[in-house]
């Protein structure tokens, strides 16, 4: 199954007139995390809202194996694509397990199978069922939100998921284990990612390759941990990797 996406020169204008992503040609491939990293405001995030259209681009093709995302039904489109924010999004009146399910339920599974799809996933993010299920979200950690959240995203088995600043909310401990987890996780289900993170550090971590975008959302280099912090293309990226201390890749 291709599960690989296509940007074609995309771009994105706002009415103002702001350029938030200026004719971008990106290909992830299928089963790959992608890190898009790059200084606030370089549209990152727009470019990951783009792939599910939380945000319509303003020119250019967008393909979710091999599919244009613009010929899609928006609300179908992102039933089947995960999509992780920083500060998880959980619905407040419905329990852990209420939560994970709701794209199951929306996509009318039979109950049988919504219930242990729901366990299985809290399982392997390491919150049981018989323990935080029927919790509610503010009964939660941080850390542990941001595990359901990622549950939740992975509920209806997406081939793609879109992560913004996943683990952004959670203390650096949390966070160390949380990145641990979703790298056995995708490992594990081969799952296509884009992520968006601000931590060059988690991109080197996380990432098969890593995408650095400039100011006017222009992409500067792509290429692999090791080739972007060992060989930045550009002045650009070199003082980029220098505000994190030129992190290397293992």
């Amino acid at each position: 199954m291709d599960t690989g996406i296509a940007l074609d020169s995309v771009r994105k204008v706002y009415a103002d007139g702001t350029v938030a992503v200026d004719a971008l040609d990106l290909e992830v491939r299928g089963g790959e995390v992608l890190a898009l990293v790059g200084p606030s405001g370089c549209g990152k995030s727009t470019t990951l809202r783009m792939i599910n259209r939380l945000v319509e681009p303003s020119d250019g093709a967008i393909r979710v194996g091999g599919e244009d995302v613009t010929a899609a039904d928006p609300v179908e489109l992102r039933r089947g694509i995960g999509y992780v924010i920083q500060h998880v999004g959980l619905f407040p009146h419905r329990t852990v397990a209420q939560n994970v399910g709701t794209v199951p339920r929306l996509l009318k599974w039979e109950r049988d199978r919504i219930r242990s799809r729901v366990r299985e996933l809290l399982e392997l993010v390491g919150l049981p069922q018989d323990t935080y299920g029927d919790r509610y979200p503010h009964e939660l950690s941080g850390g542990e939100r941001q595990r359901v959240g990622v549950a939740r995203a992975l509920a209806a088995r997406p081939p793609v998921m879109l992560m913004d600043e996943p683990f952004g909310a959670v203390d650096p401990q949390g966070r160390r284990r949380l990145q641990g987890e979703f790298q056995a996780l995708q490992r594990e289900l081969g799952t296509t990612v884009v992520m968006v993170t601000h931590d060059m550090r988690e991109a080197v971590l996380l990432a098969d390759r890593i995408a650095v975008m400039g100011s006017g959302g222009v992409l500067q280099q792509l290429g692999t941990p090791r080739e972007v912090t060992e060989a930045p293309a550009n002045d650009f990226v070199a003082d980029f990797l220098a505000d994190f201390g030129e992190p290397r890749a293992a």
